[in-house]
């Protein structure tokens, strides 16, 4: 597999990350309350961190095609 295939395959992983991490904000505003509100917050907030680190990184990284 490329290099340019792997950061597509990556980027669309964060991109499924933020989608989690929108899901549960809203799930655990919504429907929860208390201790569980808060852990599902704090995993919503964790998972927005990493896919935004993902996404600096690729980005960062540069275009990988050759020509």
């Amino acid at each position: 597999m490329s290099d340019a295939m792997l950061n597509m395959w990556i980027s669309f992983f964060a991109l499924a990350l933020m989608f989690i991490s929108a899901g549960a904000a809203i799930f655990s505003r919504e429907k929860l309350r208390g201790v569980v509100q808060k852990i599902v917050l704090a995993f919503s907030f964790i998972c927005l961190i990493v896919s935004g680190l993902i996404v600096f990184l690729i980005v960062i990284g540069g275009p990988t095609a050759t020509m």
